[in-house]
């Protein structure tokens, strides 16, 4: 899978199915500092992802202070050619313009990618 190099990161573009509904997430951040993917809320608003009473509330510390997030199961999540069924991701008010979230060790380490940073690469592990 190509990864992109802008403004100094790595940047990849995912897919999220919810309820029936697909749509690509460009500029996602490979975070191997990241415990758990994080998702802009804005970006998936398009296709009725939204906080409702049944969604858990977490927080997430880090060097930017405290931040609060919902966690609400999707259909499916693409990255690549790794695809994952009914799992939990968090989404939040992520504040970037360019910037649309972070791809956390989640799901690279479930997908078993391998990071080539001389290659711009994430390939699936052997």
């Amino acid at each position: 899978m190509k990864i992109n190099y802008k403004y100094g990161l790595l940047l990849v573009d995912i897919s999220l199915t919810f309820r029936g509904k697909r749509i690509v997430i460009e500029n996602m951040v490979v975070d191997t500092g990241a415990a758990r993917t994080l998702i802009s809320q804005n970006v998936v608003e398009e296709i009725g992802l939204g906080v409702d009473l049944h969604d858990r509330i977490v927080t997430y510390y880090g060097i930017g202070g405290k931040e609060h997030a919902f966690r609400k199961r999707v259909d499916q999540i693409q990255v690549g050619e790794f695809t994952i069924e009914e799992v939990e991701l968090d989404f939040n008010d992520f504040g970037y313009d360019d910037i649309n979230g972070l791809l956390g060790l989640d799901l690279l380490m479930k997908a078993g990618y391998s990071i080539d940073l001389s290659q711009l690469q994430m390939n699936k592990s052997s």
